[in-house]
């Protein structure tokens, strides 16, 4: 049985939670997944078609043939329909496919890589909460618009990484900027030295890092230590959590630019969901938190449409109901399998105009989901009629 795995009901509709408990990426995913899972159950009344929600937990421990065994086990034999979070890209790819051949669903919140919506997208998989194309487009616009057109990438030598790089170039040269250089560092390093000569060598005007969790982090400590912002460089995350930015304080990541799908301190909406997930976790919540709530409530609403588990049937609901909630307004599920909403890009505070430990953003723009996500004319999914 995984690891926090409730007592078996074979009546039971059951809901997994594949992800990092304890490794680099468990502070972006881990027990906040688990417990925003178990808040959406819990909110939605516990039962689903009359049946009990039942919530099963395993640690894949960043190990795609981990990952792979365990979704297996699940759809196969302990009858679950659909499993949530999957953070870290490659495990990703590989249980999208794993649903698609054993016929489960697959909710995707933690992990990144625009793949997933194009050349890994399956009829049984959903990208809901951002992805590498819409956090790369949303950096580098506000950026470019500023005037800082070179670019130099220090990129976490994995599928994430290079999903982000890959795409955070598109966008600029698209743009009219250029790109002066990339150096690629093993994501279990933690001695930057090397690579931030390198960046800092580089006539760029942008050092964009490519990379997350703790992985991240270092990173950006490395370059503060080596003088990369003081030396006139803008220090771009392409993918930065909440829970980074707190780790960093706002000292290291004051000025950073940076795209999100969820802020806890939007409008009221958000700060109720945040202040119920505080009291549980200990902190406020990021956006893989709220999309995995989201798309938890969302799939349990779609069952219930549906008036069955069949996986299919869940799937064409999935796709033909809107979502609007704290999350988003208008979300919708396209062919692709990526839910389109709202993205916004945020500048992280200076220490003198944060008034609380998580006050750490100021909204720079809203960027509309039709605009913010890659356009299905561009899309290389199989399932997209062209």
């Amino acid at each position: 049985m995984p690891a926090g795995a409730l007592a078996q009901d074979a009546s039971a509709v059951k809901v997994g939670v594949l992800t990092d408990i304890s490794g680099q990426f468990s502070h972006e995913s881990g027990e906040g997944a688990v417990t925003a899972v178990k808040m959406a159950v819990e909110d939605y009344g516990g039962k689903v078609l009359g049946k009990p929600v039942e919530v099963v937990v395993a640690d894949h421990q960043n190990k795609p043939e981990v990952a792979v065994a365990t979704a297996k086990e699940w759809y196969e034999a302990q009858g679950v329909t659909m499993i949530a979070n999957l953070i870290n890209s490659g495990i990703a790819l590989a249980v999208a496919q794993v649903a698609k051949e054993e016929n489960g669903i697959a909710i995707v919140n933690g992990s990144g890589s625009s793949r997933l919506t194009g050349d890994g997208c399956t009829p049984n998989s959903i990208h809901y909460a951002y992805d590498t194309y819409a956090l790369a487009n949303g950096t580098a616009n506000e950026l470019i618009k500023q005037g800082k057109k070179n670019w130099y990438f220090l990129t976490a030598d994995y599928a994430f990484g290079h999903a982000l790089e890959a795409d955070a170039t598109t966008i600029v040269k698209a743009n009219g900027g250029e790109v002066s250089g990339a150096v690629r560092y093993p994501i279990e390093t933690s001695d930057h030295s090397a690579f931030m000569l390198q960046a800092q060598a580089s006539p760029a005007e942008v050092v964009a890092i490519a990379g997350s969790g703790t992985t991240f982090v270092n990173a950006v400590k490395s370059a503060g230590e080596f003088g990369l912002g003081v030396s006139g460089k803008t220090i771009a995350g392409l993918l930065v959590w909440l829970t980074d930015v707190h780790a960093l304080g706002l000292e290291a990541a004051q000025g950073m630019i940076l795209t999100n799908a969820f802020y806890w301190d939007r409008d009221d909406e958000t700060r109720a969901f945040a202040a119920k997930f505080e009291a549980k976790v200990g902190r406020k919540p990021h956006m893989g938190d709220a999309g995995d709530y989201s798309s938890t409530m969302h799939y349990l609403a779609a069952v219930d449409a549906a008036g069955t588990t069949e996986v299919q049937a869940v799937m064409a609901k999935m796709r033909e109901m809107p979502i609007n909630d704290f999350f988003a307004k208008g979300g919708k599920i396209r062919e692709d399998g990526r839910m389109v909403h709202d993205m916004y890009v945020y500048q992280v505070k200076t220490p003198d105009q944060s008034k609380g430990e998580w006050d750490v953003y100021n909204l720079v723009s809203v960027i509309p989901g039709d605009q913010a996500f890659r356009p299905l004319s561009e899309s290389t999914c199989p399932l997209v009629k062209k």
